[in-house]
């Protein structure tokens, strides 16, 4: 691939990077930062380590935890902080300026890391250390270390390292330039309206926020339809015309297929929107990960990732997802055919969502469109997700209006513990944009560690359309869900209290780490949550008893759907790293086609959540052959969910619980091992089974 050189901005001095800020917890002074800031203190930070890194081998002292583990975990500090802040921007406000420099700073941060975690002689230390009288966090953090320098190549023969670092460098320049294209391919891929009639079932309040967003596009007098990252976009469920139904569809389940949507079976006789196709990157990335595993003796990619995960194995997790496809694929036809009878006709895909919202107001008297005036952002917020935090761990939030983010849409709020300490500071961007990334994340800015003294800073990011000027952002359920399931991962990082860095927060096996996001959502609905928030933007007036008992009666309606989709997405993210050639899939459209069938999820009318052209989680991120983490993750929430249940649910002693034994241990210890302290024993399926009804 050709990177293009970042474009040259004169740097400010002194670099705000190149010091530790002195503004609280230590976020970063984004205000006084300019771009080239963050290639100057990523340049100085890979340098500083390399030398602090070269104090450790060298040194003529035998090899103690405080002279090895502690400098180790204590060194790059400068590189860390500029890292997390440019990762930070690059994500939620990547402007042309931030995509070049991420093109040219994401390989070299990669050999970076390669050239530390394979130093044969870092290695042999680490190993010499003599861990008889250290703590189980230190014996944990010497493990850590040992393992992942194993995973990584370190007992490789020089050739065949040479060649991982090499892979590793051209993956990091292929995944970087697979995120920007997509970003851009989104924002291409946003559908323009003519007229408000073809919008007809969307609310006063989306149809001024589309007319809007067209106007800041230069389409004065028409609508704008923004995309999210999945498949399935939200408004699908109110439009009553089904021809824009489709226009939204097929631009979506198009993204990133360039000419290949011509002949896409999701086209729905559409012309294609898309005008790049990503494909042949995402499948030279899959090529050098077969690659690459086979370096390491694994058969595929799969095997090679699953090895370093909470899983025994990936016939395992292989094992899980092929058991619950037919029972998923069984409720969707059940659900298919509903929608069917209410339609009077099949149903296509871009059908769905509307019939399926029809269904439910049908049967369980339930209207998704209807309840959103009472499910206002600030209001979700702050008496519903904040709250939540406050019943279960004592936490109190606090709006700083004197700090300031990375954008203008950025709010900070500051974190006290029940004591009244300050925990950290807590950032929430909720706004769409051109330079944001799709989707929904939540990523560390500052990390925890009781060695180096540092307090958490954290950010969530959303994707919500932003309200004309003056009117109230009202949510969807789904939209309400992503925001406890997003401030859960918040709270991992929040509630870390470790010693080491390198063991904190979120920083735990990746089939891990959706298991804290996933249990928070439960308060979403739990009644002393739903009723403090809950309420009418207009009016106040509580969200009516009756209506509530339908939502909890709903709550099983349309998981046929919901788990098809997304096993389509994991098992088509297992296909792609089960390949052995190590030459790239000449028709990538073929493949995905070919192992949807063979998944038993060629299910028409229900697309994977993610299409190859789009999957940034596989081929942008760090969930590459992990996408079965979701589920994976959900049998422990799913188990939790019980546990507080049985135990009186909402309370300040069940929070501290699991404040105590899961949050608040990072991966100081095995994230299982905190997991049976937490609740007693080895997790059960069957709460999995019954949430999703597939048992």
């Amino acid at each position: 691939m050709t990177t293009s050189s970042p474009t040259t901005t004169p740097v400010a001095q002194p670099n705000p990077l190149l010091t530790v800020s002195a503004l609280p917890y230590g976020l970063p002074d984004y205000g006084a930062i300019v771009p080239e800031h963050y290639r100057e203190a990523i340049e100085a930070g890979i340098a500083a380590r390399r030398g602090e890194i070269e104090l450790i081998v060298t040194n003529p002292e035998p090899a103690t935890v405080q002279n090895t583990l502690v400098r180790l975990d204590t060194a790059g500090q400068l590189l860390r902080r500029a890292a997390l802040a440019f990762l930070t921007v690059q994500l939620a406000d990547a402007t042309p300026a931030i995509t070049d420099l991420a093109a040219a700073l994401k390989p070299a941060m990669q050999a970076a890391d390669d050239d530390v975690v394979l130093d044969r002689g870092l290695y042999e230390r680490i190993r010499a250390v003599d861990l008889t009288d250290a703590d189980d966090e230190t014996r944990r953090l010497a493990e850590d270390l040992l393992r992942d320098a194993v995973h990584r190549g370190i007992e490789l023969d020089d050739a065949a390292q040479q060649r991982v670092r090499a892979i590793n460098t051209t993956i990091a320049e292929l995944t970087t330039e697979f995120s920007a294209l997509v970003q851009q391919e989104g924002n291409d891929a946003a559908v323009l309206v003519d007229t408000a009639e073809e919008l007809d079932g969307l609310s006063a309040d989306d149809l001024a926020a589309a007319a809007q967003a067209a106007e800041e596009a230069g389409h004065p007098g028409q609508y704008l339809i923004t995309l999210i990252l999945p498949s399935n976009q939200p408004v699908l469920s109110a439009l009553t015309d089904s021809t824009t139904r489709r226009r939204i569809h097929t631009a979506s389940v198009n993204r990133g297929l360039g000419a290949q949507a011509d002949n896409s079976a999701e086209n729905g006789g559409e012309a294609p929107t898309s005008r790049t196709d990503v494909t042949p990157i995402a499948a030279r990335v899959a090529a050098l990960r077969a690659e690459k595993a086979q370096l390491f003796g694994f058969a595929n990619y799969a095997e090679y990732a699953v090895e370093n995960q909470t899983a025994p194995d990936y016939a395992s997790v292989r094992a899980m997802l092929e058991r619950l496809a037919p029972a998923a694929v069984r409720n969707a036809g059940a659900e298919r055919d509903a929608l069917a009878d209410a339609a009077g006709t099949a149903v296509e895909a871009w059908d769905w969502s509307f019939w399926s919202d029809a269904v439910r107001r049908e049967r369980y008297g339930v209207d998704g469109a209807a309840l959103r005036p009472w499910f206002e952002l600030d209001r979700v917020l702050t008496d519903g997700v904040f709250f939540a935090a406050h019943e279960l761990y004592g936490l109190s939030f606090t709006e700083r209006t004197d700090l300031a983010g990375y954008h203008p849409d950025v709010r900070v709020w500051e974190v006290h513990d029940a004591d009244g300490a300050g925990l950290g500071l807590f950032l929430g961007d909720y706004w769409t944009r051109p330079t944001k990334n799709g989707g929904a994340w939540m990523n560390p800015i500052v990390e925890q560690s009781r060695l180096l003294g540092d307090k958490p800073v954290v950010v969530n990011n959303l994707n919500l359309t932003k309200p004309a000027p003056g009117e109230p952002a009202l949510l969807t359920l789904d939209e309400v869900t992503t925001c406890f399931h997003e401030f859960g991962h918040a709270l991992h990082g929040l509630l870390s209290d470790v010693t080491y860095r390198r063991l904190s927060g979120t920083d735990v096996p990746r089939d891990f780490v959706e298991y804290p996001s996933q249990v928070n959502e439960m308060w979403m609905l739990w009644p002393e949550v739903l009723a403090n928030y809950a309420r009418h933007h207009r009016t106040g007036e509580p969200l009516p008893a009756e209506t509530v008992e339908k939502l909890l009666a709903a709550q099983q309606w349309g998981e046929g759907f919901a788990t098809t989709e997304y096993l389509g997405a994991a098992l088509l993210d297992l296909a792609w790293h089960e390949q052995t050639d190590t030459e790239p899939v000449a028709d990538p459209l073929a493949f995905e086609q070919e192992a949807l069938a063979q998944a038993g999820l060629a299910v028409e009318a229900v697309p994977p959540r993610y299409r190859t052209g789009y999957f940034k989680h596989i081929f942008a991120s760090e969930y590459a052959a992990g996408y079965y983490s979701y589920i994976w993750s959900e049998v422990l929430d799913a188990d939790t969910v019980e546990w507080f249940r049985e135990n009186g649910g909402l309370s300040r002693e069940n929070g501290d619980t699991f404040r105590r034994e899961l949050l608040g241990r990072g991966n100081s210890r095995d994230p299982l091992a905190s997991f049976r302290a937490f609740r007693g024993r080895d997790a059960a399926v069957d709460p999995l089974l019954a949430r999703r009804g597939l048992d």
